[in-house]
């Protein structure tokens, strides 16, 4: 077994990644947190003996495990690799490999890469080498109509890992167009800086500012799993026109769409089950976008985890968080479809559709969210539009929301289900918020705990700003009637 974990932003985090280098699987999460937390080394040792015993995962050595371990440009990551460097190795047959400083979704990649046997030690040097490969193939088969100049992109980097990652791309792609700032050589890692700040705030990060109006911009968050896009308005103090994961995935969803309804048709037997996956976040104007493609849309619960699940359903699963973070995942049984198309297919036009199919598979990071991959799609994909970022942002107009948070006794007290977007817990809440919601054009709204506080979180949409802040605040008070803190 081939398991992987990485410094993320947090000061003391650590990542783990499951043996298919994905986000670890839910069944797991109660192990990683008790020993997380244990009092004591001989505390330590029992959870992970009863766990190994329960999983049936040997420790007499009997099978050799290697455990990558990548860390960040911050200090403390060297200190924290050795540390657990010497925690694998007093584990019989375990050894620990230091990847160096790498983004979180790099690290995911290579466990995948290996345990899937597409490279036995795959390396950075093999992501790098694979990505940008898969960029030039679908460069290279743009309809030669589409292909003119989409202009420069300047890319915020948070200050993170992901400035030096890009600028390795950038070299490798010899991509003179794309400007690289926050790259981590000076300045705060996320400070006004990065994707999360970008879309929470809907600000331009620090060092763009009126001369960048006009121009493609992207943002990427601290350790490069999230991606979004913006431009700045012109006199607007700094305000942008975001275009957020939903949009992202919109645009993903779109270009897989056209290849395949250029590569199939009734004759063929076998038709690619495309799913598209999102939660209650995501807003409602992009899900009647998508249910207009004539896509399947599903939701699940908040969190990447339930996301990523769901999408392994699909042949093709495609799921994005309005933070930035998603991918695309294929099936087997699709890729080996796909392979034989591209190698017998004679009509030019499905020849070059598998073709590009098969290089978004090899671009796109199946383990996990990954900024720089996403953004090399994206790139790719406006090429052969001939989209310009506001043409993009035009798919749709995203219905006004706001979000808020309401302080309470006990948030273990709200149960939820359908995707977390109706309450069965207490009674009656459900009923007062529809109640509030029918008073609103295009009104959406629902309330779920918050997973890590005591508050129950507030998400509210309507045909106007004034009309999502007055039902977001309706029924942040009735949440507060029904479980705030009552003398």
């Amino acid at each position: 077994m081939i398991t992987a974990s990485h410094n993320k932003v947090s000061d003391n985090g650590v990542k783990v990644a499951d043996p298919g280098g994905e986000m670890l699987t839910q069944d797991w999460e109660p192990f990683a947190d008790s020993i997380a937390n244990a009092p004591d080394p001989d505390s330590l040792i029992q959870l992970i003996d009863e766990f190994a015993k329960k999983e049936d995962i040997p420790l007499n050595g009997a099978k050799t495990a290697t455990v990558l371990l990548g860390r960040d440009t911050r200090p403390s990551g060297e200190s924290l690799v050795e540390a657990a460097k010497q925690g694998i190795s007093s584990v019989m047959g375990a050894v620990g490999s230091d990847m160096g400083v790498v983004t979180t979704p790099q690290l995911h990649w290579m466990v995948r890469a290996r345990n899937k046997d597409m490279k036995a030690s795959a390396s950075e040097d093999d992501y790098f080498d694979q990505v940008s490969t898969s960029f030039r193939c679908l460069i290279d088969l743009i309809p030669k109509e589409s292909h003119q100049g989409i202009g420069k992109l300047i890319v915020d980097c948070a200050n993170g890992v992901g400035g030096e990652k890009l600028q390795v791309l950038k070299e490798k792609l010899n991509w003179s167009d794309m400007e690289i700032r926050n790259s981590g050589k000076e300045g705060i890692l996320n400070e006004q800086a990065g994707a999360d700040y970008v879309q929470k705030d809907k600000v331009a990060p620090q060092g763009f500012g009126p001369s960048d109006v006009g121009i493609r911009c992207a943002s990427l968050d601290g350790d490069a799993d999230r991606l979004v896009y913006f431009t700045i308005i012109p006199n607007g103090n700094k305000q942008i026109n975001l275009v957020d994961g939903d949009k992202i995935l919109s645009l993903f969803a779109l270009f897989i769409k056209d290849q395949l309804s250029i590569l199939t048709d009734d004759k063929n037997e076998y038709q690619p089950r495309v799913g598209v996956v999102q939660t209650a976040y995501a807003n409602g104007a992009s899900t009647k976008y998508l249910n207009q493609l004539g896509l399947q849309v599903i939701f699940t619960p908040t969190g990447v985890k339930y996301l990523h699940e769901k999408a392994h359903e699909y042949d093709i699963g495609i799921y994005f968080e309005a933070n930035g973070h998603g991918t695309i995942l294929f099936s087997d049984q699709f890729l080996s479809w796909l392979e034989d198309r591209k190698s017998s297919e004679r009509d030019l036009e499905k020849h070059n559709a598998a073709k590009r199919l098969w290089a978004v598979s090899k671009l796109i990071n199946q383990a996990v969210g990954d900024a720089l991959s996403g953004l090399l799609l994206v790139e790719a994909i406006l090429q052969h539009m001939g989209w310009s970022v506001d043409k993009w942002n035009e798919l749709y107009c995203d219905l006004p929301s706001r979000q808020l948070k309401v302080k309470v006794a006990d948030r273990t007290a709200v149960v939820t289900t359908n995707a977390e977007t109706i309450v069965e817990k207490p009674p009656g809440i459900q009923e007062a918020i529809n109640a509030l919601t029918v008073k609103y054009l295009q009104g959406r709204c629902f309330v779920r705990p918050s997973g890590t506080e005591d508050v129950v979180r507030v998400y509210a949409e309507a045909n106007t700003q004034e009309a999502a802040d007055e039902l977001a605040t309706s029924v942040a008070t009735l949440v507060s009637q029904f479980l705030g803190f009552h003398s």
